[in-house]
């Protein structure tokens, strides 16, 4: 059993509904080991200029409910550089923390492993994005908010679609991965989907609008902001054009898909994955990323984790073309 004193805890990258569970969980279960936890205040950033904060019971108290991060997030450029990061570590020993856990994505776990790696310091990394690209979890903390978000905000665009018999290209979040689109897509009826994984999306599009059914009063449209294409603005574009007798509308989702309370599913997960990540440093787990896989708490190190992405099942493509007829 490894003897860590004192946790340094920190959310970065893009926010995520659930993380404020998964920091409630964290300095719970750090309290009932008598570990001491101090907060670092938005992210990266913070830690290099020594920006923390002790957390006790009262600091997580009726937060498991609300969306965003009470310990805030940030970008830092800073923290890219030796320089910088030898600074976080300065500060690190200034405040006596001897253990790291991370909530974020790609980048914070980007930025953990090396810092991981050039300074004798656990760190334990907990997903917490809505794009669900992590390899080493079934979900990732946010991800199922975020898409019953999506699919309540096209359930209303179609009531609108059908009273004007009108074609909507919604956009959603998901510049590197369509994970989003594509099970909302399915969630919500869409006619079609359009991703970045899946390539001659528009012309799977344009075939679907020119041979599809005549009599739908509503034509709905899911589009990935990565999509090769260029995002719903390029899509609605190129659809006018082809097809000037249809009705177009453009809506994009943006940052909705961020905020709200966590689902019980994000607020399970965060929770579970949380305590984990205490257990895990007391365990002697180092540079790993606390997941969920069938059920099971799962360990990968961050390099597997940030390195391959989730591929995108074909058979829901499939049930996408299926679906819509």
């Amino acid at each position: 059993m490894t003897q860590i004193k004192n946790i340094g805890l920190f959310t970065s990258g893009g926010d995520a509904p659930g993380m404020n569970a998964a920091i409630r969980a964290v300095v719970r279960t750090a309290i009932y080991y008598d570990i001491e936890v101090t907060g670092i205040r938005r992210g990266y950033d913070g830690m290099t200029r020594g920006d923390f904060i002790p957390m006790n019971r009262k600091s997580v108290s009726n937060i498991i409910q609300r969306g965003g991060t009470i310990l805030k997030t940030a970008r830092c450029d800073n923290f890219r550089t030796a320089e910088g990061r030898k600074q976080a570590y300065d500060q690190l020993k200034k405040h006596n923390i001897d253990a790291l856990i991370a909530i974020g994505g790609d980048g914070t776990f980007t930025g953990a492993k090396v810092f991981g790696t050039e300074y004798d310091i656990p760190v334990i990394g907990l997903p917490g994005t809505i794009d669900n690209d992590l390899l080493g979890t079934d979900f990732t903390i946010g991800y199922d908010t975020a898409i019953n978000t999506v699919v309540e905000a096209v359930d209303k665009i179609r009531d609108t679609a059908e009273s004007h018999d009108r074609l909507f290209i919604i956009e959603v979040m998901g510049r590197d991965s369509g994970l989003i689109a594509l099970r909302t897509g399915i969630a919500a009826g869409a006619e079609a989907i359009l991703i970045p994984e899946s390539k001659g999306g528009m012309e799977g599009l344009f075939n679907r609008l020119e041979h599809g059914r005549k009599d739908k009063t509503s034509r709905i449209v899911i589009v990935a902001e990565g999509e090769e294409a260029g995002g719903a603005f390029e899509v609605g574009r190129m659809v006018q054009e082809k097809f000037p007798n249809y009705d177009t509308r453009i809506s994009i989702l943006g940052h909705i898909q961020r905020g709200g309370a966590p689902s019980c599913m994000d607020r399970v997960l965060a929770s579970r994955v949380g305590a984990a990540a205490v257990e895990a440093l007391r365990d002697g787990h180092r540079n790993e990323m606390i997941g969920i896989i069938h059920n099971e708490i799962a360990y990968t190190p961050f390099e597997h984790a940030i390195k391959h992405h989730v591929e995108i099942n074909p058979n829901l493509l499939k049930l996408v073309e299926i679906l819509s007829m």
